[in-house]
């Protein structure tokens, strides 16, 4: 594990895990509900990277921005990557499935693929993450779970149907009991693919 200090206005750190070629990006969830780089699917999803070489950068967003910031934070963090790396892919738990999402459709570096679990779909007054998963340009992932009633995950999962994503339906609520590490796999093997 290494510390980061990701570039940018905002005061945003992470923890760079692995020493591979190839990285993916993690957003957690959302940081007015404890959301944090050490979130347990984000760690269980790194944990499965590097057992495919790929290294995982968790990270924390700044001060709270209603979203707009922690966008860019999302963006920072793909920036900082593309720097470093051969090629980046991003991930994201809840409202950080969002971000992922989001950050995706908007930054000027290529981004290999994006993958999301839970995501929400309304953060922002006008960020349309619906609408960023038609300008991704991108392979995308989601997982969701059918007993989840606390992301709004239902536009996320219908826009994806539209484009043709990988979708996987799980048997659980928005916290993923017992399924951290059946989730930690299909991200790692998602991520397999478009590198």
């Amino acid at each position: 594990m290494t510390d980061v200090i990701l570039p940018g206005v905002r005061d945003v750190r992470g923890t760079l895990d692995g020493d591979f070629e190839r990285v993916v990006v993690a957003c957690p969830p959302h940081p007015q509900h404890r959301g944090h780089r050490g979130d347990p699917r984000l760690k269980a999803v790194s944990a499965a990277l590097s057992k495919r070489d790929v290294a995982c950068l968790r990270f924390d967003y700044g001060e709270w921005d209603e979203g707009y910031g922690e966008r860019e934070d999302a963006r920072n963090a793909i920036r900082w990557a593309a720097g470093e790396f051969d090629s980046v892919g991003i991930f994201g738990y809840s409202f950080g499935g969002a971000m992922a999402i989001l950050a995706a459709a908007s930054v000027e570096e290529p981004v290999l693929g994006v993958s999301a679990l839970a995501p929400a779909a309304g953060v922002g007054r006008d960020l349309d993450v619906a609408g960023a998963v038609a300008a991704l340009e991108c392979p995308l992932q989601v997982l969701y779970g059918t007993r989840d009633s606390t992301a709004e995950w239902g536009p996320i999962v219908e826009a994806a149907r539209r484009r043709n994503a990988t979708i996987e339906e799980l048997a659980a609520d928005h916290f993923f009991l017992g399924k951290h590490d059946r989730i930690a796999g299909s991200v790692a093997a998602f991520f397999a693919e478009p590198f």
